[in-house]
C-alpha cells in the first residue's frame, strides 16, 4: 500500500506546483486579449462584404475580414452595411468629394453618378479640404 501513497502524493505535488502556473498562463492570455482589442480596427469588412463597426452584434464573430479606419471606407471598397442597421446608424452623406477633387451636392447631376468619392458634411469643409466646387 505504501507505493499507492507515494504515488498518490506525487501526483498531488505536481497538480499544485501547476496551479500557479495555469493563473500566470491566465494572466497572459487575458493581456493579450486586451491587446489585441486594443489593436482591432474600428471596422471589419467580412469575407461576404458586410461592414460591422463595433457597434454591431457580428463584430466580435467576425474573424475573417478586411480592416478599415471608417465605416464610410468600408462601404466605398464595395461593402455594405448589416441589413439590422437602421437607415438613421448610416452616415449622412452631403457633398460628395470625387477623385478628381470636384465637390459635389446633392442637387448636382453627378452627384449619384459620382462612386468614389470623400463625403463632407458641407460644401465648405470639401473645399477646404482642397476640393472645388463644380462648374455652372
Amino acid at each position: 500500500m505504501k507505493p499507492v501513497h507515494t504515488i498518490a502524493f506525487a501526483f498531488a505535488t505536481l497538480a499544485l506546483a501547476a496551479l500557479p502556473a495555469q493563473a500566470a498562463d491566465k494572466k497572459e492570455a487575458a493581456k493579450d486579449t486586451k491587446a489585441n482589442t486594443a489593436e482591432a480596427p474600428a471596422v471589419k469588412k467580412s469575407d461576404s462584404g458586410i461592414c460591422h463597426d463595433k457597434n454591431s452584434p457580428s463584430y466580435e464573430r467576425t474573424k475573417n475580414f478586411t480592416p478599415f479606419k471608417t465605416v464610410d471606407e468600408c462601404i466605398k471598397s464595395g461593402g455594405s452595411l448589416p441589413k439590422n442597421t437602421a437607415a438613421a446608424a448610416a452616415p449622412a452623406i452631403v457633398v460628395k468629394k470625387s477623385d478628381n477633387g470636384i465637390c459635389h451636392e446633392p442637387s448636382s447631376p453627378s452627384y449619384e453618378k459620382t462612386a468614389k468619392f470623400t463625403s463632407y458634411p458641407s460644401m465648405d469643409e470639401c473645399v477646404k479640404s482642397g476640393g472645388k466646387a463644380p462648374k455652372k
